[in-house]
């Protein structure tokens, strides 16, 4: 199965890592990320938590209850014996070998990452390439479009427990219009599964 690394950047965001996770969660791909990845995801998830009116230690225990359901719902996808391959790179941020190194230790085929720049072509090895999430999520629906439509109803039928309930319209325009999915969008729409529903 087509392996990918997720980067911090990319799992940041709440919506859109759940698309993500959506997608592998049907056998679009395989998802990968190391104890590096993760503990910076908890850390931020826990300061955006904060920012929006958490309490510490509840953001914290959230943050730690999603790093806990990402690593129940996908038990292959921590990379572990990648640290020899960090700093053998050289890339502009050694802070970030360890993604790399991840990648070729698990033989993942893409980086996702919006912080392309720290991920010079030039730099990685040959069979792994650096791509932005909308980018990643176009080729996998593309690829994989009643997969794509299977991943947008559940992660619909899945709202509502913390935010507001979307529905698949809801969920496309929040797609196009905040991460910039616009293609993604747009080829769901017209995916058998969602089109009868939208229309």
């Amino acid at each position: 199965m087509f392996a990918a690394v997720l980067d911090t950047s990319v799992l940041w965001p709440s919506l859109q890592r759940d698309f993500l996770l959506s997608l592998a969660v049907e056998g679009a791909y395989r998802p990968m990320w190391s104890t590096v990845i993760l503990d910076e995801l908890a850390h931020h998830e826990a300061k955006k938590l904060v920012s929006r009116g958490s309490a510490v230690d509840d953001a914290e225990l959230a943050a730690q209850r999603l790093i806990g359901q990402m690593s129940q719902s996908f038990d292959d996808a921590l990379i572990l014996g990648w640290e020899p391959l960090e700093g053998t790179y050289g890339l502009p941020d050694p802070d970030d070998e360890h993604v790399v190194a991840a990648a070729e230790m698990g033989s993942a085929e893409v980086i996702v990452t919006e912080n392309l720049k720290d991920f010079p072509t030039a730099k990685l090895p040959a069979l792994i390439r650096a791509v932005p999430a909308r980018e990643f999520a176009y080729d996998t629906v593309r690829q994989h479009l009643t997969q794509g439509s299977l991943a947008v109803i559940a992660l619909c039928e899945r709202s509502g427990r913390q935010g507001p309930k979307l529905s698949v319209s809801d969920l496309l325009t929040i797609l196009d219009e905040r991460y910039k999915m616009t293609a993604t969008a747009e080829l769901l729409s017209m995916a058998p599964g969602l089109r009868d529903i939208l229309h």
